[in-house]
């Protein structure tokens, strides 16, 4: 049985696997079998910001120890994915505890995001589309999790509420969303 609806099930897992693909893409296509990633150069820019996935990908900022980023990034949206499994289906301890990383990874997550685009605005004055990508689902699957930690849904007492004291960690509603 599903502990949270399959509406929040679908939203929670679809930041992340977008996020996987975009970053196995980029990880496969430039850095394994070293070619151009599709859409990423032009000729033109955008408030004298230029569209090439080369000179951000490869800069000296695409590792952190010597680790590339964008295996950084698959192995961040898996382990996204592996809680939103805890929460679906783990046991009652685990639905709660696993909820409470996910929010804190996800921060984390959060946290790094300010740092790359400033890489990229500031310093390269050069984005990503994939980098992008990657951050945008970063920061819309923080909003998400938050939302749903944080929300009290008053019309439907019977919900799926989550994390805030006094919603209570209960299982689906009876319609299932």
């Amino acid at each position: 049985m599903m502990r949270i609806s399959r509406l929040k099930f679908l939203v929670l897992i679809v930041m992340s696997l977008v996020g996987i693909a975009a970053s196995s893409f980029v990880f496969y296509i430039y850095d394994t079998l070293h070619q151009q990633l599709p859409m990423c150069v032009s000729s033109q820019k955008i408030f004298g910001i230029a569209i090439n996935c080369n000179i951000v990908l490869g800069s000296k900022y695409n590792t952190v120890l010597g680790v590339n980023l964008d295996l950084l990034a698959i192995g961040y949206f898996f382990v996204n994915l592996g809680l939103v499994f805890a929460i679906a289906f783990g046991s009652t301890s685990l639905f709660g505890k696993a909820f409470k990383v996910l929010f804190v990874w996800r921060f984390l997550g959060l946290i790094i995001v300010p740092y790359l685009m400033t890489i990229e605005f500031a310093i390269l004055k050069t984005i990503c589309i994939y980098c992008t990508i990657m951050h945008g689902c970063i920061l819309i699957d923080f909003a998400i999790v938050t939302y749903f930690l944080f929300y009290k849904d008053i019309t439907h007492p019977e919900g799926d509420s989550v994390g805030a004291p006094g919603t209570g960690l209960e299982s689906p509603s009876a319609d299932g969303v």
